[in-house]
């Protein structure tokens, strides 16, 4: 089997986002292909990696939508499964000024929660550089065991693990679940990628440094990542904090796979460079670039199809 530069395993679903009104002043809602490791996935196609996709549709017109997005995205879909009784997730996405966004799932259940374990496609994972993962694919029973299964997988042939906790609160019975699996979570990854107010949710600390600090006493990951939305990013490696901001926004219309276009360039950075003996110019040149590849997709509906190019971020960098 070839190589593979990263695969994910997790959710592919519709986000239906708000378009404008119908002259009967109804609102318009348009069918994006979503999910946040798809999204990682979508990116790091267009930036020249050999990806794949682990995960279940329904047998519906979506699920068929799905996977062809994909696929004309460059993600290998070998591993895409299609559940004949369970219709595709769907999520609906209110935009607020400004780009912050409300979600509402139609998943009770939906077909990314039947993965099961019998499922994980074991060589594929053993012959990939990087395995991401999130939480959505540990709300339920059946596809929590399938996630662990590859983590340990992955883990065991020397993988580099990425972990992007994603936490949707609606999906949860209770959000002391939700932070029992974000802990296995960073039991298990040696890259984080956390948003900020996911870290203030997950450690009791305002202050993201503080809160990095919760997580390194109790878990030994190398690189953690703290996205900061207008206010740009951080990377805590070695003892070092390094910061930068994102470019001017003025063209943001919504931020759906913001953080995930981040998390893809911050794979792409690492499949590059590795994870050892980062310096902090290293770092600082992930984080412009990892921001600005966040922005770009903020000034586009959607995320899976619009995935910027190398030349696009690069152009961007040059003029900020």
């Amino acid at each position: 089997m070839d190589k593979y530069d990263v695969t994910a395993l997790g959710e592919l679903l519709i986000d239906f986002t708000e378009n404008g009104k119908s002259g009967q002043g109804n609102p318009l809602f348009e069918a994006n292909p979503g999910g946040a490791p798809c999204n990682v996935l979508s990116l790091l196609s267009k930036l020249g990696h050999k990806t794949a996709f682990i995960g279940k549709v329904g047998d519906d017109f979506f699920g068929k939508q799905l996977k062809e997005a994909i696929t004309e995205v460059n993600i290998d879909a070998a591993y895409l499964y299609t559940d004949k009784q369970i219709h595709t997730t769907l999520a609906m996405v209110h935009t607020y000024p400004g780009g912050d966004r409300d979600f509402s799932f139609y998943r009770n259940p939906g077909a990314d929660m039947m993965l099961s374990e019998e499922e994980v496609p074991e060589e594929l994972i053993k012959n990939s550089r990087v395995f991401h993962f999130g939480t959505l694919s540990m709300t339920h029973e059946g596809v929590r065991a399938a996630t662990k299964k590859a983590i340990g997988i992955a883990e065991e042939a020397g993988a580099i693990i990425s972990f992007d906790p994603n936490l949707r609160p609606p999906l949860w019975n209770t959000l002391d679940d939700a932070k029992e699996q974000v802990l296995y979570g960073l039991g298990h990854c040696n890259i984080l990628k956390i948003s900020d107010n996911e870290i203030q949710w997950l450690t009791g600390k305002e202050d993201y440094t503080e809160g990095v600090e919760w997580i390194k006493e109790r878990y030994n990951i190398p690189l953690i990542l703290v996205s900061m939305g207008r206010q740009g990013s951080r990377a805590y490696y070695n003892g070092n904090i390094v910061e930068a901001a994102p470019p001017e926004q003025e063209n943001t219309i919504e931020t759906t796979g913001a953080g995930d276009t981040f998390c893809g360039c911050v794979l792409h950075y690492i499949l590059g460079h590795g994870l050892d003996g980062l310096s902090e110019d290293n770092l600082k040149e992930m984080l412009i670039f990892a921001n600005s590849a966040a922005y770009l997709v903020t000034t586009k509906k959607g995320a899976l199809r619009v995935m910027p190019s190398l030349s696009e971020i690069e152009k961007l960098i040059a003029d900020v």
